[in-house]
């Protein structure tokens, strides 16, 4: 892997020429190499958003594309995506305090507890974090299978995000797994910029959402998505694959900034913040 922006000394050839001239193969020698975890982390580390000197949740959304726009082949992301992006996406699991994802997603992707790693496990308690990122199903109807391991043996209980209508057999069945019900809405569904003000009330501050596309867009027309990690796949699937984001578009497109931009073997991980 090479860091293409921001430009630094490991992204542009050695002035001396070492590792082959002044064409550049210095500059691979140099950055084009397998990335330890412990890089991928201070990469992709949580800014430190505060209001009155007091931590403030910060939403980041981690997805994969290909060049034509597909967020999925067959229904999944795992065709597109490659081994450096399961190792992102590991590592941004690790950094996080909850990861937030849309009930069609957990359906259709088979989610799983995140696990306890060993060697983010340091880190985690010097930032007062539990083992694993607790997992944040959002779902109306609670349509789950809650005999999953999602539910009945995570590391830290997962979370279900819901509305005040929910069905309440629903909700005993969810609570009876194992389950922590957190009402975001009034209604059936669910208010984004209320999960995400009661998951910095339940002191979850580093968030990440997986998506899937319906959810994403959601988050995009609330306006309570602070960055975007977005894997560039060097794929083509034309079809009609959803794109990262769905639903109703927004009045004005929003603007984000770029902050970094990885690559490996055609492979883009660009990372995006609001301006």
């Amino acid at each position: 892997m090479r860091r293409l922006f921001p430009v630094t000394d490991q992204t542009v050839p050695s002035p001396s020429g070492e590792g082959g001239g002044d064409e550049g193969p210095g500059a691979v020698l140099q950055a084009d190499r397998e990335w330890s975890l412990g890089e991928l982390a201070a990469a992709y580390a949580y800014p430190e958003p505060t209001a009155g000197g007091r931590p403030v949740p910060w939403l980041r959304g981690n997805m994969v594309s290909t060049l034509d726009g597909a967020a999925q082949h067959d229904g999944k992301s795992q065709p597109i995506s490659n081994a450096t992006d399961m190792r992102i996406f590991g590592t941004l699991r690790a950094l996080a305090d909850v990861v937030i994802v849309g009930a069609e997603t957990v359906r259709q992707e088979g989610y799983r507890p995140a696990r306890a790693r060993a060697e983010f496990q340091p880190a985690r308690e010097a930032a007062g974090q539990a083992q694993a990122p607790a997992i944040a199903v959002v779902t109306a109807s609670l349509d789950l299978d809650f005999a999953l391991p999602l539910f009945t043996s995570p590391v830290v209980p997962t979370l279900i995000l819901t509305g005040a209508a929910a069905a309440p057999d629903r909700l005993a069945a969810a609570e009876k797994s194992g389950a922590r019900v957190v009402i975001a809405g009034d209604g059936m569904g669910v208010d984004p910029v209320r999960a995400v003000q009661a998951l910095g009330e339940l002191g979850h501050t580093r968030l990440l959402t997986e998506g899937g596309p319906r959810l994403l867009g959601q988050m995009v027309a609330a306006g309570v998505l602070d960055e975007l990690c977005l894997t560039v796949a060097p794929m083509l699937t034309a079809g009609d694959a959803q794109r990262i984001a769905g639903g109703p578009s927004v009045p004005v497109p929003q603007r984000f900034a770029l902050v970094s931009l990885l690559e490996e073997e055609g492979f883009l991980f660009s990372r995006y913040q609001r301006t």
